[in-house]
């Protein structure tokens, strides 16, 4: 391998001849051999629009000139559009503050900016801090990134899986609404609802949480940039964070604001607590749904079987013919990951230390690992089990007409333990409810029909 001399304050050191990196990058590549998680590759796209709006906000005030501007513009587009893929390389366990990727993003712009300027014959040469670091320090930036990667995921990735999936249940909700079938609770039988009416639930839940997650990310909106070190703007011009904040609102399309007291924006991370936790809350469901889905898929034979579920893969490398519920299983998976992930976010967000939180690698990795696979669990939750979901008719009728628990269509006619006795004589007796009850002489024949109608109990009476 070839390599060429950098320098930065602390000296020169060797960088591959083919990266566009910089010294503080291979220093950092080479202290931090730490596992395989690597800074999300979503983050180095945000910190491109991050850069690109700092370096035309920084021409406009007057403190950067339009020739070095407009080259670091260029690299940052050539960032977005994948052309320098391959030389973003640090993990996530480095510096809490996120100094050495910062730097990382730096360099290469800098250094991609230069060419730039070469190839137009302008003998300029960029400066990783001096010029695309301008006005801003690690410490504003990343949580900013933070802020803008979350919003923009969940607009764009997050919220369109969990409105696909809920639009298929309710398809199925509507699709199967007259569909009587026993209710289950404690895992035990209950009172008859609507195969609509259960599904009409998992709707709720996902409907739910769209709400939740569209006022949560609100809280994200506020960016840390213009707070520099500590918070309070140092080496950066007056209004810099309002018109950074406007000009990425511009580059992103999502409405995003200067925050209000940047000494809060730099040390806590508890906006990312509160809409990490909403996908928790959406993750909890999910696991519900999912569930629900695999008990009621269960068998074919010997378990519940109330509904069918595609036939995606074979499920035994020993048993010929099994089927499992995989997609349920994958989801469930996430959800355990996303709740992880919450507690690993909860933690990280309660060290900030004085003027800064010094976590934010691991609560970015973390809160985009859960956008990410959230979204793509439910997608595909959605596209090979749930639009596939169909009822068993011919056993959710079997399984309503042998509960013992429709007795409770009679207890406003004659009493709580009335209606206990007939169901228990009928268990004791080997008999159906209706013999039973009409054995006992406290029903007619009209009555029990008109009381023990399935169609009436599934509604208030």
């Amino acid at each position: 391998m070839e390599y060429r001399i950098e320098k930065d304050s602390m000296g020169e050191i060797k960088v591959p001849a083919d990266k566009l990196w910089g010294a503080q990058t291979q220093r950092s590549f080479e202290n931090f051999r730490i596992g395989i998680e690597k800074m999300p590759y979503e983050l180095v796209g945000v910190f491109a629009i991050l850069k690109k709006a700092a370096a035309l906000v920084n021409e406009k005030l007057g403190v950067l000139d339009t020739k070095r501007s407009q080259a670091i513009v260029k690299a940052c587009d050539e960032v977005l559009a994948g052309k320098l893929d391959g030389n973003f390389p640090l993990a996530v366990w480095q510096t809490g503050s996120g100094t050495q990727f910062n730097m990382n993003i730096n360099e290469v712009l800098a250094h991609r900016a230069t060419q730039l300027l070469a190839e137009e014959k302008e003998p300029l040469i960029v400066h990783p801090n001096d010029h695309v670091n301008k006005s801003q320090s690690s410490n504003d930036i990343f949580p900013t990134a933070i802020h803008v990667a979350g919003v923009t995921l969940v607009i764009d990735k997050l919220l369109p899986a969990i409105a696909s999936l809920k639009e298929t249940l309710d398809q199925k909700s509507k699709e199967y609404s007259e569909i009587i079938k026993i209710g289950r609770t404690h895992l035990m039988d209950a009172t008859p609802l609507t195969m609509g009416q259960e599904i009409s639930g998992w709707v709720r839940m996902l409907e739910r949480n769209e709400e939740m997650l569209t006022i949560g990310i609100n809280f994200m909106r506020d960016l840390a940039m213009g707070g520099t070190a500590v918070g309070t703007g140092i080496n950066s011009p007056m209004n810099f964070g309002e018109l950074v904040a406007a000009e990425i609102t511009k580059l992103t399309g999502k409405e995003f604001r200067t925050a209000p007291n940047k000494f809060h924006a730099l040390t806590s991370k508890d906006e990312v607590v509160v809409v990490h936790g909403m996908m928790k809350a959406l993750a909890a469901d999910l696991m519900k749904i999912a569930n629900d889905v695999r008990w009621l898929a269960s068998g074919p034979r010997c378990g519940i079987g109330e509904i069918k579920i595609p036939e995606n893969e074979p499920g035994s490398s020993i048993m010929p013919a099994k089927v499992n519920p995989t997609q349920s299983e994958a989801l469930t998976m996430i959800v355990a990951q996303v709740f992880g992930n919450d507690t690993t976010i909860s933690f990280a967000a309660s060290q900030g230390n004085f003027q800064l939180n010094v976590f934010m690698p691991v609560i970015v990795y973390n809160f985009l690992q859960s956008i990410r696979l959230l979204s793509d669990g439910m997608n595909s939750f959605n596209v090979n089990c749930a639009v596939g979901i169909q009822a068993n008719t011919e056993i959710i009728d079997f399984y309503l007409h042998q509960s013992l628990i429709l007795i409770t269509g009679l207890v406003p006619l004659i009493g709580y333990d009335k209606a206990a006795q007939i169901a228990k004589s009928a268990v004791k007796e080997g008999i159906t409810l209706k013999e039973s009850a009409l054995a006992t002489g406290w029903v007619s024949e009209a009555q029990y029909e008109e009381y023990m109608n399935p169609a009436i109990l599934v509604k208030p009476r």
